[in-house]
């Protein structure tokens, strides 16, 4: 590929290709998604490898020493499958009209809905040359579009000012405000809302043992046990499981420290579980299952076990994966988060922008309406902005 900025580019199809540690420079250490042991657990278990639609083609820029100063990690994908950004009715379009929607080219952490860096740079300059590298990729290769999800709000300036086209999704995150426990957290609630909550944390718990669970802590018969919660839920919600059983045990070994699950045993046995991974600055609730149903169990294991784990690691937020109105109530607050789109047919283009333009004023009208009719009472401190 060409120079840009006086770096050459070159697309590396496995993370297990670049050095863990150059990646990781380039990366930071905040989230724990855009770390290469994660990315690595993710191809090398087979869960995102080209036989699932997932083809890494990773764009990296490297001085001419050999030196990495950026890496945008990205996929060739022949499906929209995963992403939690839904295109499907804009490759309908495209086809429809005579057009090769796919393979496109997405800028993700897979199966990962979570806000964290896709410009892994060392300079803005690096990051501004990994966009130009990918719109010159897909002009090349008469790519539909390219899709970055779940962006940061520093990417998101340097996307725009390269005139992607910007789209709004919607979350709920919860947000810590210096809380001292839980309880205190609850006293930020209106009356009504702190009992229903201590009724629904009572039962869902009776008769349960509930353990944390780090580290070397987590065992193979942990992660079998996991694996089945986790295979009911996605054959539920997706037909099929996206991640692989080697996955979690890679992840378990390879970034253990950023590993947390929680598991739910009714008389030493695990009945149900979740999976978080801890960043610096959120904890991320990314997996749940259950063989037993218990009702209000999946509240506590997901949504009220990981507000006290915050509150006790003084992290600022959860994040509690996509979608989910139900959080609401729980004291999640509605959030938007942003991807960018680049399209090179100026039609279909002028046709996509008035579509995001019109649905992002929807999605902020929904997040007000929604913000005024979270639990907590008059007074109480506002939800962060940013």
């Amino acid at each position: 590929m060409a120079d840009i900025a006086g770096l050459k580019a070159r697309i590396v199809h496995a993370a297990a290709d670049i050095d863990a540690a150059a990646w990781d420079a380039c990366a930071g250490t905040i989230n724990p998604f855009t770390t290469h042991a994660f990315i690595n657990a993710l191809e090398t278990s087979g869960s995102a490898t080209a036989r699932t639609g997932w083809q890494p083609a990773h764009i990296v820029l490297e001085t001419e020493a050999g030196d990495i100063e950026g890496i945008m990690p990205a996929y060739a994908k022949s499906h929209s499958q995963g992403e939690y950004v839904f295109d499907h009715n804009w490759a309908d379009a495209y086809e429809r009209a005579g057009g090769r929607y796919y393979p496109k080219l997405q800028c993700a952490v897979p199966f990962t809905p979570a806000t964290g860096p896709r410009l892994l740079a060392r300079t803005p300059e690096a990051a501004r040359a990994l966009i130009s590298t990918a719109e010159g990729l897909a002009r090349a290769n008469d790519l539909s579009s390219i899709h970055a999800t779940f962006l940061t709000p520093e990417e998101q300036v340097l996307f725009r000012e390269a005139g992607w086209l910007m789209r709004s999704s919607e979350q709920f995150h919860w947000f810590n405000q210096n809380y001292t426990s839980f309880d205190d957290f609850l006293g930020q609630l209106a009356s009504a809302k702190r009992k229903n909550i201590r009724k629904e944390r009572a039962r869902a718990i009776e008769g349960l043992d509930i353990v944390h669970l780090q580290g070397p802590a987590i065992t193979e018969a942990d992660w079998d046990a996991f694996w089945v919660f986790y295979q009911d839920t996605g054959m539920r919600k997706w037909g099929r499981p996206y991640l692989t059983r080697s996955f979690f045990s890679t992840v378990g070994e390879t970034m253990g420290d950023r590993v947390l699950l929680m598991l739910a045993k009714r008389d030493g046995q695990p009945i149900a579980g979740a999976l978080n991974f801890i960043g610096e600055d959120c904890l991320y609730g990314r997996y749940w299952g259950c063989t037993e149903h218990v009702p209000g169990l999946h509240f506590e294991l997901c949504y009220y076990q990981a507000i006290e784990w915050a509150i006790a690691h003084g992290r600022p937020r959860v994040e509690a994966g996509a979608q989910g109105a139900h959080k609401l109530a729980r004291g999640y607050r509605p959030v938007a988060t942003i991807s960018a789109h680049y399209i090179p047919n100026a039609g279909f283009s002028s046709a996509i922008a008035d579509f995001v333009a019109r649905e992002a004023r929807m999605i902020d009208a929904d997040i007000e309406a929604l913000d005024m009719a979270t639990p907590f009472r008059r007074g109480s401190p506002p939800r962060p902005q940013g």
